[in-house]
């Protein structure tokens, strides 16, 4: 199986489409990267930036450049010797526009009638014969002078449309009537109030997002028509590999990981394609062995490079501020990260849930119904969903997670100890369809309870509440993150490895400056509180997240004041989306509209009045900041696995939660530096606001990873007072040595005597040029220029 050395993420859309991506393989070439790695580039939603809302399986999105860019990118691609990964989605289709998704609309009209009924995960009976769509502003008697019927025929509606403001949905065959109750009544579809989509729909989401519908891709013919273009490519060679986006939906992720190698070794002539599942790992969890891919997209590598760079020695005082912040806002101590994950998972099955749920309940064999009320099997149910330990199982195996989620359901709940009891055998039972949908359930009320809701209240440090990550967690020590990256080179030496994505919460540097609070709890306890007292939202825990989110990603353009300004507006978005998803004063449903107030005023003062104040603690921090960033950089592409370079991370990568981190890429920019460091004679840059230091280690690593083959993991030791400050390993003749903790290292004197026990062998360090002898090293001398040296015999 051909797999690449490394890959460069490209966010492709309208505003950077194929042929813009054509534009920089040139760039990527250089840069070293072994593999472009695209996004979605299926037929999405008009106008989606992001592609995951699928609407034509069948052909490359026009409006992304479509098939004729496709090739005109393969071709540029092939001319720079880079093989291409393109991200896929089976989980699920685009419908929040129906008209533009074919198979969707002929569903709502003609119902089950439909050649594409079978495609969608929908519940037939339960509505009554109609799929339930949850667009409206109102309940429907509330609304229904709103509704009107149009009679002119259209090639996709040829008796009419039913339309509601900007939604048009199509009249059922012969049923066009100009009494609109009448009219709704004899469609094949139900129109709804959009908050009915948490309790009362009849059709699996993404999650809990209404406008992305489950596809039923264990069906083979759906398979078959689902992946006819994507096998297409592989066929014509224009992709060499493919991402495959949240397979714990599907009904049997192994199973379909199966099929996918099937149909990729026969479109690939007896070659099975390189293929990456978007599989989030618990703490201490492991990839099924089974499963037919080369690993997971990284999130689990971004966790073990975040805690090694974080002190250990700052979380009980970094804990005891937390404490304070929350008696300060008169708000319950935490109890721990895992009661927390508990009660907002239990929070998210109570609410955006219940559809899911519901279901299940209805899925459950009568005996069960008949023996306990709906209500007291939703509560059972919801609990061990609440207590569920990680993102799925995959039975016959993970059986022990169900049989502890149930353990731990009835210790919560004991009166509910009978019906959990007698839910365990059932939901075990893989010949029960409602055993493989609670598998299918598990990982949407993790996803939501804890990325997207304890994230964001859990705040004693943002940089380790990040997408696969356990904050609980607080550090790794060398000892442990060596073991770690020795496990992944031998299991799975080829899966990709990150610091940033799309879904990131924060850039890889947001979080490498927010890392530095983790070495002086002390001085971020006095920082916080005078920053608290120029601007507060009177929510200690919030106000700490939403400070660390302003000086984390406070960038370098922000001395300007029309950078300054278009900081405040990202800023703005964050926090709303931040109070938002953390939904303990505020939230999406319902707004507070003064804590909403107290919240943006933080952010206008902080970019406003207190700017310059802000500003001086960012130039306190910063140094430090970008020492981790340059190491978790080298660690990340010189570390196991294949390192992916998120589109503009190359340089300082300080985004927030999306969108903002789908900003447009200033690639020109990076090319100019990139050639001005390749210029003859030029001089290695200072380690500064520009980020050329970066782009340097960057490139450097890339190109000598595409180079040099890295065939084993080997620890360096070192010795001296300041040992415990560097990470260090060999790959076989190639030597990547790291600073971590770099505040407390200076503040103790610096390297001082500490050594880096090399081979006794004279090596190069790239980044520099300089020339060393080998064998015992003073790191105070091969650290001197930066915090980390990349070595070759």
């Amino acid at each position: 199986m051909r797999h690449p050395l490394s890959t460069y993420r490209l966010q492709i859309r309208e505003s950077f489409t194929l042929d813009d991506a054509a534009e920089v393989t040139g760039y990527l070439r250089d840069l070293g990267v072994s593999w472009a790695y695209l996004s979605p580039i299926l037929e999405a939603t008009p106008g989606s930036d992001h592609g995951y809302d699928v609407v034509d399986v069948t052909r490359v999105d026009p409006a992304r450049g479509g098939a004729e860019g496709l090739d005109r990118f393969v071709e540029a691609a092939r001319a720079q010797e880079l093989g291409i990964l393109i991200d896929i989605v089976p989980n699920h289709m685009g419908v929040s526009e129906p008209r533009t998704n074919a198979w969707w609309w002929d569903v709502l009209r003609q119902g089950r009638a439909s050649a594409f009924a079978d495609s969608f995960d929908i519940d037939w009976e339960f509505g009554a014969g109609k799929v339930r769509v949850p667009v409206l502003g109102d309940h429907l008697d509330a609304v229904i002078d709103e509704i009107s019927y149009d009679p002119t025929p259209a090639d996709d509606a040829p008796d009419g449309l039913v339309r509601y403001y900007d939604h048009v949905f199509p009249v059922a065959p012969g049923t066009g009537t100009s009494d609109v109750r009448a009219l709704l009544d004899a469609q094949n579809f139900e129109l709804r109030f959009w908050q009915d989509e948490a309790d009362d729909l009849n059709y699996r989401r993404f999650f809990a997002v209404t406008t992305l519908a489950g596809v039923r891709v264990e069906l083979p013919e759906v398979f078959d028509a689902t992946h006819a273009e994507i096998l297409r490519w592989v066929r014509e060679g224009l992709a060499d590999g493919l991402r495959v986006d949240h397979p714990d939906g599907l009904v049997d992720p192994g199973g379909y990981l199966d099929r996918l190698a099937v149909a990729l070794e026969e479109a690939g002539e007896g070659e099975v394609g390189y293929v990456l599942g978007e599989k989030i790992l618990e703490h201490g969890e492991a990839l099924p062995s089974w499963w037919k891919t080369a690993g997971t997209t990284g999130y689990d590598a971004l966790a073990e490079i975040d805690r090694v760079l974080t002190d250990p020695a700052g979380e009980a005082a970094l804990d005891a501020l937390d404490a304070r912040l929350r008696a300060d806002s008169e708000l319950p101590a935490l109890t721990g990260w895992h009661d927390l994950i508990h009660d907002t998972k239990r929070k998210i099955a109570d609410s955006i849930q219940v559809s899911e749920i519901r279901r299940l309940v209805r899925g459950l064999p009568s005996a069960l119904r008949e023996e306990f009320e709906a209500e007291v099997l939703q509560d059972a149910l919801a609990e061990i969903l609440a207590c569920f330990p990680v993102y799925r199982s995959y039975l016959p195996a993970g059986r022990a997670h169900l049989d502890a989620a149930a353990g731990e359901a009835e210790v919560r709940r004991p009166e509910l100890g009978d019906v959990i009891e007698k839910l365990v055998p059932v939901l075990a039972d893989t010949s029960l369809e409602v055993a493989w949908r609670f598998q299918q359930t598990t990982g949407p009320v993790m996803a939501k309870g804890v990325e997207d809701t304890a994230f964001y209240r859990y705040t004693r440090l943002g940089s380790l509440t990040e997408v696969g990550g356990d904050p609980g967690v607080f550090a790794l020590d060398v000892a442990g993150f060596h073991t770690a990256q020795a496990l992944r080179h031998a299991s799975w030496p080829t899966a990709m490895t990150t610091l940033s994505t799309h879904d990131t919460k924060r850039g890889e540097d947001t979080r490498a400056r927010i890392a530095v609070l983790a070495e002086i709890p002390e001085r971020w306890a006095e920082v916080l509180t005078e920053f608290r007292d120029i601007a507060s939202t009177g929510h200690g825990p919030f106000d700490a997240l939403l400070w660390q989110a302003i000086v984390g990603a406070w960038p370098e353009s922000a001395s300007t004041p029309e950078g300054l300004k278009v900081y405040r507006e990202r800023l703005h978005a964050y926090a709303e989306k931040a109070a938002r998803e953390a939904s303990e004063v505020t939230g999406w449903w319902e707004q507070d509209e003064a804590f909403e107030e107290r919240m943006h005023a933080v952010v206008d003062a902080a970019t406003g009045p207190a700017a310059e104040r802000v500003r001086a603690f960012v130039d306190e921090i910063s140094p430090a900041g970008w020492s981790n960033g340059l190491s978790a950089k080298l660690l990340q592409i010189m570390g196991p696995g294949v390192p992916d370079v998120y589109q503009g991370s190359e340089l300082w990568e300080q985004s927030l939660v999306d969108p903002d981190n789908r900003r447009a890429v200033d690639f020109a920019e990076r090319r100019r530096m990139l050639a001005s460091l390749d210029a003859p004679g030029a001089s290695f840059p200072a380690v500064d606001a520009t980020g050329a230091a970066k782009l340097l280690v960057t490139s450097r690593a890339l190109r000598l990873r595409r180079e040099h083959p890295l065939e084993i993991y080997r620890p360096l030791e070192a010795a001296g007072v300041a040992a415990d400050h560097v990470v260090a390993f060999d790959r076989g003749g190639v030597f990547a040595v790291a600073t971590r903790l770099p505040h407390g290292l200076e503040a103790a004197g610096g390297w001082r005597d500490t050594v880096i026990l090399l081979p006794d062998t004279p090596v190069i360090d790239v980044l520099t040029g300089r020339s060393f002898a080998g064998g015992p090293t003073p790191l105070s001398d091969l650290l001197a220029f930066y915090p980390v040296a990349l070595l070759i015999f």
